[in-house]
């Protein structure tokens, strides 16, 4: 590895030791930028602690009151990750697992996520370690309501957008952005993105995510001869990520045979290919219980407690769920599998172990999640653009947006895997792509 990056990986592993996701994301981030770092104006500005750590990390204390009068306080943060090519954007994540390490990790994920989507937007990521399960609709408004009221002053259209994450679709956007109304006394629909159609959300938005993935892939087989035509997809988790994965591959020909939960996974030989079945997991997703066993009861299919989906053959594994919900074992299964196709949605879904030795395996082509997870934020890019404009494209013309961009993003990740000898390593090609766009405007802007 270039000695320049050596030292910040060695500064970075005791500065953060304490804090093992955002570690992994930047470390693994190092390894895969190292053929692109022989520019030495890098190493003179000092560039990649520049770009690994947070431009700034705030963090607030959310007081609440639930339903029964008692008072709870819940931890919450914002990391702004960077701006050199536009605003922060990123999302907000309610979910016990927050916590200042995660939402770092999340920030600088989505701050090269972003740089690869061509779009004028920088990187951040925020939360609260709040469980909205088994909360009433009364409880999450008035978490929310709180929430914004310590997060307003740090946000805004020009500053930082927030979005939805894990635990926030578009009715807690709605009311965290009601709330930054009554604050700020002014309507400005671009100071958060994912919000409802009838005040300024755009078509498309809540499956964007899922769609971007699913396009990545399309367009990664069509570069192999191939087509979505009769594939079978292995998928997990049934939030907004797998929800638009089963919509879009169902469109084009592809059936999801998985979704998977904190309680097991389900398989489903027919695929997770109606609107019943759509419907249904966004009723899973609301009911607070956080457990797919009960689509297998409502559609009578398989339920396999306490295990992932990896173990099923398919022709393409797509994680769509979380961070480390991939381990060792489990590529050993996917490789086992002759599955061809391996393309993240989540966040880092793999553990860095998994993660290598599925790029070693001659059998599977992989794809980071940097690259094939960007259709969420292009379309929330897109909703800001329209806002801007005081317009709101169809349906129609966001789909057809989204689908150019995940095709140039492939293409950007490819042509720089080629351009630095790295074959057909797009883990590596779409981090090199994202790193020389956002390490140029840096250095244009100076210290």
């Amino acid at each position: 590895m270039n000695e320049y990056a050596v030292r910040v990986a060695a500064n970075l592993r005791q500065r953060y030791a304490g804090e093992p996701e955002y570690l992994q994301s930047v470390l693994t981030w190092l390894e895969m930028i190292d053929p692109a770092l022989e520019d030495p104006r890098y190493e003179k500005l000092d560039l990649l602690t520049r770009m690994a750590e947070p431009e700034r990390m705030i963090s607030f204390l959310v007081p609440w009151v639930d339903d029964k009068g008692i008072a709870h306080t819940c931890h919450g943060y914002r990391v702004q990750f960077n701006s050199a090519i536009g605003p922060y954007k990123g999302g907000l994540r309610f979910h016990p697992s927050v916590n200042p390490s995660v939402v770092k990790f999340l920030g600088f994920e989505q701050t090269y996520k972003n740089a690869l989507t061509g779009l004028p937007i920088g990187g951040a990521s925020g939360g609260a370690d709040f469980d909205p399960r088994g909360k009433s609709r009364r409880e999450i408004m008035r978490f929310c309501q709180s929430f914004m009221t310590c997060l307003y002053r740090h946000i805004g259209a020009d500053t930082d957008v927030p979005a939805g994450d894990m635990g926030v679709a578009s009715r807690e956007i709605g009311w965290l952005y009601g709330q930054y109304k009554r604050l700020t006394g002014r309507a400005e629909s671009s100071a958060l993105t994912g919000k409802g159609l009838t005040y300024g959300g755009s078509r498309v938005r809540q499956a964007a995510a899922g769609f971007g993935t699913v396009y990545f892939l399309a367009r990664m087989l069509e570069d192999q001869g191939e087509t979505l035509e009769g594939k079978r997809l292995i998928v997990s988790g049934f939030g907004n990520m797998s929800w638009g994965v089963c919509r879009k591959a169902t469109e084009l020909g592809a059936k999801v045979v998985t979704l998977s939960g904190p309680d097991g996974y389900i398989y489903d030989p027919d695929g997770v290919s109606t609107p019943e079945k759509y419907q249904f997991m966004v009723d899973m997703r609301y009911s607070g219980e956080d457990r797919v066993s009960t689509y297998a009861e409502k559609f009578g299919v398989e339920f396999f407690p306490g295990k992932r989906p990896w173990e099923v053959p398919g022709d393409a594994v797509l994680p769509c769920a979380t961070q480390n919900e991939l381990d060792v074992d489990d590529a050993i299964h996917i490789i086992a599998n002759d599955v061809r196709y391996y393309v993240e949605g989540a966040n880092m879904p793999a553990t860095a172990e998994a993660l290598k030795l599925l790029r070693l395996s001659p059998k599977v082509l992989t794809v980071g999640s940097k690259a094939a997870g960007c259709g969420g934020v292009a379309v929330s890019a897109l909703e800001m653009a329209q806002n801007s404009i005081r317009y709101n494209w169809s349906r129609s013309e966001v789909d057809e947006k989204l689908r150019q961009i995940m095709g140039s993003i492939y293409d950007a990740s490819a042509a720089a895997a080629r351009e630095y000898g790295l074959g057909y390593d797009l883990i590596a090609g779409n981090d090199i792509a994202a790193f020389k766009k956002i390490s140029e405007a840096m250095i244009a802007q100076g210290l």
